[in-house]
């Protein structure tokens, strides 16, 4: 692997934005949007779980069809993709069991050594403190998936705009989440900013670096 430079990464992140308006005609690649889709695979999550699922949207039809959800906002039918990421609303010993035997396999060990780690893991997701409030915990860990994806695609100079302003229930019903033991959490658009985006060119709102970090030696 080769770093890349500091100074790039900021680049990338100083240029993106937000995006308000896409432009509807320009499509992202397949090859970009197959390595943006392995971005959110390898996304990290609490214990490895991944209690999510990501519904990448291009119907056009089915696109505009959750506008009206969305608040009217036209992002969600002009974006090239559209990812809806999914939040699971309960976990089992069955998920991680899953979890386990797929982790022993892919490392090819035995399973019984990771006894303990499953024993951790159903004491706080299953039973323990967690359990209680396992979609909000889950929620949690979509927001690691879109940070890493919005990250990853700046680098790639692909467009996208975080979006909470929506209604959640009625993005469940049409994609028929319920059923698959999921909520939405979020929504990413991605696709290429319109040239006619004024929020592309104004500065960027943040406090100080003095005020929001803070070392302890």
């Amino acid at each position: 692997m080769t770093p890349l430079p500091g100074s790039q990464i900021l680049d990338s992140l100083r240029w993106r934005y937000a995006t308000k308006r896409f432009d509807a005609s320009r499509r992202i690649p397949d090859a970009e949007w197959t390595a943006l889709e392995e971005a959110l695979v390898l996304t990290p999550s609490s214990y490895g779980l991944q209690p999510w699922k990501f519904f990448v949207i291009t119907n056009q039809e089915l696109k505009e069809s959750l506008v009206q959800s969305a608040y009217n906002q036209r992002q969600v039918a002009d974006c090239s993709h559209l990812v809806v990421l999914a939040a699971r609303t309960a976990m089992t010993e069955t998920d991680i069991d899953r979890l386990i035997d797929h982790t022993a396999e892919t490392r090819g060990i035995d399973r019984q050594m990771l006894a303990g780690y499953r024993n951790v893991m159903i004491g706080d997701i299953v039973t323990g403190p967690r359990s209680a409030d396992a979609t909000t915990w889950a929620k949690l860990q979509c927001y690691i998936a879109l940070g890493n994806l919005m990250t990853a695609a700046a680098l790639m100079g692909i467009d996208t705009c975080p979006m909470e302003g929506f209604l959640p229930k009625a993005f469940d019903e049409a994609l028929d989440l319920d059923r698959q033991g999921l909520t939405t959490a979020v929504l990413c658009p991605a696709g290429y900013r319109a040239a006619d985006d004024k929020y592309a060119v104004l500065p960027k709102i943040r406090y100080p670096k003095t005020e929001v970090i803070q070392h302890l030696r």
